[in-house]
């Protein structure tokens, strides 16, 4: 039975622009940027495998289904090539289809995420997975939203949203998720994208810091490297107005 493609919207005209949500949510949280990007550009929001509409396709065995995934729905829906923007999970899915599958990547802007693991850190991911499974999404919910926002974001009620969309995934599609980052490991082959890149990272990432993602634009030939002041790991919900801009600014000069 063939794998259903990935529910997406699609909104505006011109330069095709994909955006990949995180682990845990859905196209939903992109919708402040898309409708800013949407001015002038042809967006594509994607519901990754296992998260809002995307649900009921079979279990990732790892990142490689993800990245296939995007690829066939590129390909299938005629939007290739895009300039993809992934943000954490989808940052890190977004730098392996630049490898994979150059010819679907007009740009890349993998935002908040790393391209490899320390051991240890493997090993914790991993216990993320098996944690929600042994004691169900409530268990993750406090560790995750304070790696993903700031303090007096979430004293306004910011981070709402995001609670109530965790609550709703399903446990399997979470664990899935973190088990194919921890198998994350494309730094050696960074050096082999050619499409122009911009990295980008918050300042006060806890999940991502800044030298992580520097790390990243170090090793692809050209890119260019920013870092949004005060910005946590969900930089694109805390400051999407900033984040449009910078997505904005760096497509037109590569346009």
């Amino acid at each position: 039975m063939t794998t259903p493609l990935l529910h997406h919207r699609i909104e505006g005209q011109g330069r095709h622009v994909v955006l990949l949500h995180p682990v845990g949510l859905d196209l939903t949280f992109f919708e402040p940027v898309a409708r800013d990007l949407a001015r002038d550009h042809r967006v594509m929001t994607v519901d990754l495998r296992g998260y809002g509409h995307s649900t009921g396709m079979p279990p990732a065995t790892s990142m490689d289904d993800y990245v296939a995934d995007a690829h066939r729905l590129l390909v299938e829906t005629g939007f290739a090539p895009a300039a993809v923007v992934g943000l954490s999970f989808g940052g890190m899915i977004a730098q392996v289809l630049a490898v994979q599958h150059a010819q679907n990547v007009a740009a890349l802007i993998p935002c908040a995420c790393p391209s490899t693991f320390a051991p240890e850190g493997r090993e914790m991911i991993r216990k993320r997975a098996a944690a929600a499974e042994r004691d169900g999404m409530e268990a993750v919910l406090e560790a995750t939203m304070a790696r993903w926002f700031t303090e007096d974001f979430r004293a306004r009620g910011g981070h709402e949203p995001a609670v109530q969309r965790l609550l709703a995934d399903e446990v399997a599609s979470w664990a899935a998720n973190w088990r194919a980052i921890a198998g994350l490991d494309i730094a050696s082959r960074l050096h082999e994208i050619r499409a122009p890149t911009l990295c980008i990272a918050g300042e006060v990432d806890l999940a991502a810091p800044p030298a992580i993602v520097e790390a990243i634009a170090e090793r692809i030939p050209g890119a260019r490297y920013e870092v949004m002041q005060g910005a946590p790991h969900m930089l694109f919900i805390e400051q999407p107005g900033k984040f449009a801009a910078l997505v904005r600014g760096f497509l037109a000069e590569t346009g």
